[in-house]
């Protein structure tokens, strides 16, 4: 397997899917909303811990720094024995021409997650939140964030449930929470209630 770029929409969906693929026990991940350069001296004291097998290197972030991409490229055109490179990105243009060139680069469309909530948003009773925060309780990263996704796209489409700023501000806020894996009860209980209140004051 060669290294390679792997373009995505979904950022932690990929990364779970290589993960399954992959050996994890000769995989080290590297994540980062923002790649800089000690990141960069991280990855390459990393790909030099020799190993018996091939070793893959996953890289994502939202942002890769100039300065550190730079300093990554004599480690891609000239790889350790054993050492395999998948940079994650959302865009081509989040790398250097000088990256794409060194590597293959590879288009994933990763299909979102969706979930049914099977809870009527406009008729819920403390009962109810209280099962459905259980229920999910254990929610992985991605199923919580489409979990907050589908409470915000189902109060606004019911027509009946409008939010004023600072409350749209809350669902932007949570799924800043979910990539700091914060409980997802807590993520829950605030967003259900806010809906609950909502709803209430347009009642």
């Amino acid at each position: 397997m060669n290294s390679k770029i792997v373009i995505t929409s979904n950022l932690e969906k990929l990364r779970e899917k290589l993960v399954n693929e992959i050996d994890s026990k000769l995989t080290k991940e590297f994540i980062c909303d923002e790649f800089k350069i000690d990141d960069a001296k991280a990855v390459t004291a990393e790909a030099y811990i020799a190993e018996e097998g091939v070793k893959h290197i996953i890289v994502l972030a939202n942002v890769y720094r100039v300065e550190a991409q730079n300093s990554l490229l004599k480690l891609l055109e000239e790889p350790p024995r054993n050492i395999v490179f998948i940079l994650i990105g959302k865009s081509k243009n989040a790398f250097l021409p000088t990256i794409r060139s060194r590597m293959s680069i590879e288009i994933d469309d990763v299909v979102p997650l969706r979930v049914d909530l099977d809870i009527d948003l406009l008729k819920m009773q403390t009962d109810e939140m209280f099962s459905f925060i259980k229920r999910y309780k254990s929610a992985k990263k991605e199923e919580l964030r489409a979990i907050v996704q589908e409470l915000l796209k189902q109060s606004i489409s019911s027509g009946s449930i409008n939010f004023n700023e600072s409350e749209l501000d809350m669902f932007e806020k949570s799924l800043a929470l979910v990539n700091l894996n914060t409980r997802s009860q807590t993520i829950l209980a605030n967003l259900l209630l806010l809906i609950y209140h909502a709803r209430g004051r347009e009642s």
